[in-house]
Formats: C-alpha cells, sequence, structure tokens
C-alpha cells in the first residue's frame, strides 16, 4: 500500500509539471501571437499612407538639362509606375501574406493609379509617339504598354511587380532616345484631345460609382437598373478613385508643360489649370478613421458623395478642355 501511494505522488507531481509546461507554452505562444499581430497591425498603417502630391519625383537630379517634348509626360508615367513598386510595401495588390493580404484600402488606390499609368501608356503608343496613323509606332512603347496591363493580382509566374519593372525598362529606353533625339513625340492637339476623352470617361465612371453610395429609389442607366454600391465596397470605390485622381494630377501637370503652345494657342491653360485643382482638392487628408456612408444633411459626413463632386467637377472640365482642343 505504502509502495502503491508512493508512485501514484510521484505521477500526481509528472502531471502537475506536465500541466505547467503546457500552460507556460501556451503563455508563450500566445504572447508571440499578440506581438506579431500588434506589428502587423503597425506596418499595415504604414504602408496604407498615400503618397502625397509633392512626393512624386518626377524629374532626377540633372534630368533637367535634357528635357524636350514630351519628357515630362514620359517621366511622369515613369514616375508613377516606379512609386506602385517602390513605396512603403512595394506593390500590395498581389501579396498573399499579412499584412498586406489584410489590406484593401492601398491595393484598390494601387489600381486607380495603375488605370491611369495604362490609358497614358495606350495614348503614348497610339498617337503620341506617332506623326500619323500609318506611321510605325515606337518599338520600347509597344512592349512597355501590354506588360503595363498585365494581371496586378498575379504574385508569382510570373509577378506583377517583374512585369512592372519591365515596362519601366522600356520607358528608359523611349525616354533616353526621346531626350537624345532618337525617338518621337508629337505634341498635338489631336492626340491631348484623344487621351483626354479616355480621362474623362474614367472620371465619370468612378463619379457614377461613388454616387451610388448612398440608398435612392431604383433609377436606370440605359434601360438597365443602377445598383447601388456595396456596403463593404465602398471604401474601396473611394480610394480607387483617391488613387487615380493623384495620378491624374500628375500627368495633367506633365501635360502642361508638353503641350503648352497647343494650349496657349488654344486659350485651354486656365481650364487645364483649373481641372488639376479640382483634382489636387481630393487629396485632402482624411480625418475619419474610416469612410463615412451619411445620408441627405445628417450628422455623419459622406466622403464619397464630396468625392464625387470634386471629380465630377472636374470631369466638366475636362469636357471642355476637349471641345476646346477640338475647335479650329
Amino acid at each position: 500500500m505504502k509502495f502503491n501511494r508512493r508512485f501514484s505522488g510521484a505521477d500526481g507531481l509528472g502531471d502537475r509539471l506536465g500541466g505547467g509546461r503546457s500552460r507556460t507554452l501556451g503563455t508563450v505562444i500566445g504572447a508571440v501571437l499578440i506581438v506579431y499581430l500588434f506589428i502587423c497591425l503597425l506596418v499595415g498603417w504604414y504602408w496604407s499612407r498615400e503618397p502625397g502630391l509633392n512626393e512624386l519625383n518626377v524629374l532626377p537630379v540633372g534630368a533637367s538639362n535634357s528635357l524636350t517634348t514630351g519628357s515630362h509626360t514620359a517621366r511622369t508615367v515613369r514616375a508613377l509606375s516606379m512609386t506602385l513598386l517602390e513605396k512603403p510595401g512595394g506593390f500590395i495588390s498581389n501579396d498573399i501574406t499579412p499584412p498586406g493580404i489584410w489590406l484593401d484600402n492601398m491595393p484598390s488606390w494601387e489600381f486607380g493609379v495603375l488605370v491611369q499609368v495604362r490609358d497614358m501608356a495606350r495614348a503614348m503608343r497610339r498617337d503620341m509617339a506617332r506623326s500619323q496613323s500609318q506611321s510605325t509606332e515606337d518599338a520600347a512603347l509597344a512592349k512597355a504598354e501590354p506588360l503595363l496591363h498585365f494581371d496586378h493580382n498575379s504574385w508569382a509566374l510570373p509577378a506583377s511587380e517583374s512585369e512592372y519593372r519591365s515596362a519601366v525598362r522600356l520607358l528608359d529606353d523611349y525616354i533616353g532616345r526621346l531626350e537624345s533625339g532618337n525617338a518621337s513625340f508629337y505634341a498635338r492637339a489631336d492626340n491631348l484631345a484623344a487621351w483626354i476623352g479616355d480621362a474623362s470617361t474614367r472620371l465619370g465612371s468612378l463619379s457614377q460609382r461613388l454616387s451610388s453610395s448612398v440608398a435612392r429609389a431604383p433609377l436606370t442607366d440605359g434601360g438597365r437598373e443602377r445598383k447601388k454600391t456595396p456596403w463593404l465596397q465602398i471604401d474601396n470605390v473611394f480610394y480607387e478613385a483617391r488613387g487615380s485622381a493623384w495620378a491624374l494630377a500628375h500627368l495633367l501637370r506633365a501635360v502642361e508643360k508638353d503641350y503648352a503652345e497647343v494650349l496657349d494657342k488654344k486659350n485651354a491653360l486656365v481650364s487645364l489649370r483649373q481641372i488639376i485643382r479640382e483634382l489636387e482638392a481630393t487629396q485632402e487628408t482624411v480625418w475619419s478613421p474610416m469612410i463615412l456612408n451619411g445620408g441627405g444633411f445628417g450628422v455623419l459626413a459622406n466622403h464619397s458623395l464630396v468625392m464625387a463632386n470634386y471629380l465630377s467637377r472636374a470631369n466638366a472640365g475636362l469636357i471642355d478642355l476637349r471641345r476646346l482642343l477640338e475647335q479650329g
């Protein structure tokens, strides 16, 4: 009996020691998990910070000595592309690991910028770098444009970033040849009007999606019912519009320099600068921790409708600007 009790007591002590080790291990794992989540939260916040309007490095030191017509536009497209790749966190849209996979506002912002980059790259390839419709397109731009249209959600084989970096290298080739006199850029009114038409279409679509954030009576658009933007998509549409406006403001600044003679001849400089001011207003700081969707004249703001207002005014300006450029 004593022998059994002695060994029974030893077993009990072992059980208590094993239980203590399990609880200690669980505590350590829990602490590590909390620290990891906290670090992810901080990194995610840092990665979600949007570049400011004055943070785009379009012209590196010493580049001003070699500038020619088209340099500002081509270099701005390159700088926008590099911003997507080299901002804090890099290109996040195709991330499959934390914290990137948890973020949705920054990927939406990236897509808005990417759409504007794609539109301008297409306009350069199709019109701006060609003297007429029958002329040969620039070889580097012909390769760069489809690379920029590569799927932005691809994380491997190939990754989106690798395709976009290849496009940047081709843009570098075009810029180098342009500024050495071995490539062309034709700053004509018809070329600019065609790109402005594309930009106007983009802003019109974004403005409509933003306005659809509020509950209203069903409307029709070309015989089809216009659907309300889902609640979980409201912030995504907002940040896509914000990214698109940020990129478009920079592209219009470049156009103001490269097409200065055309704009002056058409008395369109004032209109262009007003459009840029409207787009710059979309980049004001959002003080709310989340995108609010208040209705009517209620207590809460509706950030989507404020953004839609600025984009609608900018779009109206683009329509007037295109009309000015198309006039003889």
